[in-house]
């Protein structure tokens, strides 16, 4: 079956039209780069042969559009590329149609109504700035295919006129961006990145002008990308690092700096982080490339003595109002005379609390010999090299978190193992927690917290079911009940419950907001490891001291903590918050106060190094980085399982005294490290030890 009239018709008007325009855009861009015309002619194709692809006359245009886009046929022959076409049209029509092909009156019809490809721009600068985005020549090198596409749009959009350069100059707001971009050092960016082209004093051509003029707009959108946090492929660091970037289209940004005039570089500084975690970095690394450090805070040198707690009174007192620039005694009242200079008062328990926390110290305000030493030394700052390098990463990890952090909020900092609730941007909570080991890390990311569950029941993992109950259960049926678990079989799947309790891995509540790495925020039955200064012990999840408290921090006042400890035992009970608070887990190994004192915490997953190697800051490679500060798994030696009766408790102490590999329990034998104190462990991919049997010696750590 041949090709129809109608059809004949259709397709010499397409290939006419589209080698019209692509020779027109040739002679009016002046572009000697014959890859310019198909780009645009590609997009002329698309649109006629879309509208027309359910019309049976036609239905063999889709073919036609493979052959222009590949950019092979040469503009100025119409023979070869007319004989493709017609080749791709006639090929299906050898196949057989069930439907009976139109009549010749109605055929004309949509060839008729075809529509004819854009215009390029009438003046010659809007098809210089048109010819150069349909150029394959990268703008920047790190500009992406997407980003790209975006600033097209944005000049079609303007019919391809320029923004940023008028009668061969820089508008105001032109320049006011390039002021911004010269300056990106100060908020920890590379100024290089972002090149601002120099127009010179000579006649600049359309095409010149038209390079320029798009150099500077990618240099706006790359700079927009990377105050948001698009430098680095979190990817690379680790999968744990998840946070949803909010990174600006950069047809969005363009409109917005384009449009604000003189302003335009304070609009684009605006998409750097401004909360004052990160504004305090920002001036310490000010501080720091100027040659300076900011006054440290004084020093005092207090004798030797008794802890002081509130309300007692000790010869050091006056040292410590003087230092903290307190009053010599408190003010009297009505009822009341002054008070004594030597009464370690209200006013001076708060000032050391305060400098307790600024030096990284428990802030309980009471005066150790701990706080009493760090008063007479100074405030140790890291050399200024590897005190710029540490600004510069944790400046990037702000870029992590949303801009807008929420009214009310929760925010975890994993190296420094708190927690703080925030209400109207003031603290309103502060709890220790238990973060993960640095074989399981706890993840980076935002999330929003929906329910809290009282008295939770705790699904046992897929990896702990795969490494432990099943060869287990494989071996003693009763292996689950005997512990206190339940076994479930449904659908031919078998999983494991922990009822809620005392001893339940969760504790008697958990607060859940819902992500892809499955972890929340939970109590825990072994409260006495919150004591320790190591607390990176959980396999994920963050374990919460005085859950109770922060449940009146974060939920309904209607369930404030003592009406929530009435439900325990009383059987599983969600609690869904009115309004979802946001849940930020973050990752800040170093910190500065508003006095400009720095402090360092310890980087727990050595991510420190990743970024450092990421952000070109020090040489390396971020897989030799990752396989360093990966920990070396434990090697367990595991005799083959047998059943064992019960150990008496005379042969379980011996059993701890001795260092073995191995020790049995109750149902088998279960690996453990060859330690100081032989304790029974799991393997160290199963997760937390001491779930099962926690010997009476040792609290548990259970696994989450």
């Amino acid at each position: 079956m041949g090709v129809t009239r109608s059809a004949s018709v259709a397709l010499s008007a397409l290939i006419a039209g589209c080698v019209g325009y692509g020779a027109h855009a040739q002679a009016v861009g002046g572009n000697p780069d014959p890859q310019a015309a198909p780009m645009i002619r590609s997009a002329a194709v698309d649109a006629v042969a879309a509208p027309q692809a359910d019309a049976p006359a036609l239905g063999t245009l889709p073919a036609a559009a493979p052959g222009t886009e590949s950019g092979k046929s040469d503009p100025g022959k119409t023979d070869p590329g007319k004989s493709d076409l017609l080749k791709a049209g006639t090929a299906p029509a050898e196949t057989p149609r069930t439907e009976a092909p139109p009549s010749p009156d109605a055929a004309p019809a949509p060839a008729a109504e075809a529509p004819t490809p854009p215009p390029l721009p009438s003046d010659p600068q809007g098809a210089a700035v048109a010819a150069r985005l349909a150029d394959h020549a990268p703008l920047l090198p790190r500009l992406t295919t997407k980003e790209r596409e975006a600033i097209q749009a944005f000049y079609a959009l303007g019919a391809f006129k320029p923004v940023w350069i008028v009668d061969g100059a820089y508008t105001p707001a032109a320049k006011a961006a390039a002021a911004r971009l010269a300056a990106a050092g100060e908020d920890g960016l590379v100024a290089s990145a972002y090149p601002v082209p120099v127009l010179g004093t000579q006649g600049l051509t359309e095409a010149q002008v038209a390079e320029a003029e798009l150099k500077l707009s990618a240099a706006v959108a790359l700079y927009a990308r990377d105050a948001r946090g698009g430098r680095i492929a979190l990817a690379s660091l680790s999968r744990l690092i998840t946070p949803a970037l909010d990174l600006p289209a950069p047809d969005v940004v363009l409109g917005r700096v384009a449009s604000a005039g003189p302003q335009a570089g304070a609009v684009l500084q605006a998409y750097n982080p401004a909360q004052p975690g990160y504004l305090a970095l920002k001036r310490r690394l000010a501080a720091a490339r100027g040659g300076h450090a900011p006054a440290g805070e004084p020093t005092v040198q207090l004798p030797a003595g008794p802890v002081l707690k509130l309300g007692m009174h000790d010869a050091r007192v006056p040292a410590l109002r003087s230092r903290f620039g307190l009053t010599t005694r408190s003010a009297g009242t009505l009822d009341a005379p002054s008070g004594d200079p030597e009464t370690y008062d209200a006013a001076v328990s708060e000032a050391v609390a305060g400098f307790q926390r600024r030096r990284g110290l428990p802030a309980t305000g009471t005066l150790t010999g701990l706080t009493v030493a760090a008063l007479g030394r100074p405030d140790a700052a890291p050399r200024l090299d590897e005190s710029e390098a540490a600004l510069l990463v944790n400046m990037e990890r702000w870029r992590w978190l949303p801009s807008d952090l929420g009214r009310d909020y929760v925010m975890v900092n994993i190296p420094e193992l708190k927690v703080r609730v925030f209400k109207d941007g003031q603290v309103r909570d502060e709890a220790r927690v238990i973060v993960g080991k640095p074989e399981s890390p706890t993840p980076i990311f935002s999330g929003l917290m929906e329910y809290a569950v009282v008295n939770p029941s705790w699904n046992v993992p897929p990896s702990i079911m795969k490494n432990e109950f099943l060869p287990g259960l494989a071996r003693d049926p009763n292996y689950a009940a005997r512990r206190g678990y339940e076994v479930i079989y449904r659908n031919g799947q078998v999983s494991v419950r922990q009822p809620p309790g005392e001893r339940n891995a969760l504790g008697f509540i958990k607060f859940m907001f819902p992500n892809n790495h499955a972890v929340y925020l939970h109590d825990t039955p072994n409260r006495t490891l919150f004591s320790g200064s190591q607390r990176a012990l959980s396999h994920g999840c963050v374990r919460v001291d005085d859950p109770f408290r922060f449940a009146d921090a974060v939920l309904p006042t209607a369930w404030s903590g003592e009406r929530l400890k009435k439900l325990i035992g009383k059987g599983e009970r969600t609690i869904r918050l009115a309004e979802k608070l946001p849940v930020h887990l973050a990752y800040f190994t170093v910190s500065a106060d508003d006095s400009g004192g720095l402090r360092t915490l310890p980087d727990l997953y050595s991510y420190d190094a990743r970024m450092k190697i990421a952000l070109g800051l020090s040489p390396g490679s971020l897989l030799v980085a990752k396989a360093q500060a990966k920990p070396a798994k434990p090697v367990v030696t595991v005799r083959p399982a047998r059943p064992a009766p019960a150990l008496r408790a005379p042969e379980e102490a011996e059993m701890r005294r001795r260092p073995v590999r191995e020790a049995r329990s109750e149902a088998g034998i279960a690996p453990v490290r060859a330690a100081r104190s032989a304790i029974p462990r799991p393997p160290a991919d199963v997760g937390e030890p001491d779930l099962w049997t926690p010997p009476p010696s040792r609290p548990s750590t259970g696994w989450w």
